[in-house]
């Protein structure tokens, strides 16, 4: 198996969802056995940090299996839409997020970064989304994380975004020196 098998299993679609959109469909990767396990374990040589946020639907699609690798990730925390996420009074964070089709929000439980293993002095999170285009679902994600403290048995610990990682990004939108800014970008294909 090689990364270029699993690039000639993604499909490319014109104008959806909208007339000057190039759609990546990673889909055709989650119905073949040998390439979705090859391709895990590609994601997973790529986290330096075991805590994973990652937004719905192909974000957490891909990201969920990574409990299961070794050196993957430890904790999930899932970013959901509107009306997706029960949450008990004050737990839930709204994040407003610019993407290509326009203005969006995402939302995450505070509560759900407790069962995040801490770090030196920090909760440390690997933001993971399936494609990296604009860069602005995963910038909003990353402010947001940034400006939370959260209890740990080892007391009170800032969340740190330390980096990000893509199954795919579309290079020329120039994104990565958007995500720079805030931490190091990694993906796994580039086109």
């Amino acid at each position: 198996m090689t990364l270029e098998t699993v690039r000639n299993r993604i499909r490319f679609y014109r104008d959806f969802p909208k007339e000057g959109i190039v759609f990546i469909d990673l889909l055709p990767l989650l119905g073949d056995a040998e390439v979705f396990t090859f391709l895990v374990k590609e994601i997973a040589a790529r986290i330096a940090f075991p805590n994973v946020a990652a937004p719905e639907a192909r974000g957490f699609l891909f990201s969920s299996p990574l409990l299961t690798v070794p050196g993957g990730a430890e904790s999930l925390v899932i970013f959901r839409k509107n009306g997706k996420l029960p949450y008990d009074a004050g737990d839930l964070v709204k994040i407003p997020i610019m993407k290509e089709y326009g203005d969006d929000s995402l939302y995450f439980r505070k509560s759900d970064l407790k069962a995040a293993r801490p770090g030196d002095g920090a909760i440390d999170i690997t933001v993971f989304d399936d494609v990296l285009a604009t860069g602005g679902t995963a910038e909003g994600m990353a402010v947001e994380l940034n400006k939370l403290t959260v209890e740990t048995p080892c007391g009170m610990l800032p969340v740190r975004v330390r980096e990000f990682v893509f199954l795919a990004e579309i290079t020329d939108i120039g994104a990565r020196a958007r995500l720079e800014r805030v931490a190091p970008v990694k993906s796994v294909l580039q086109f």
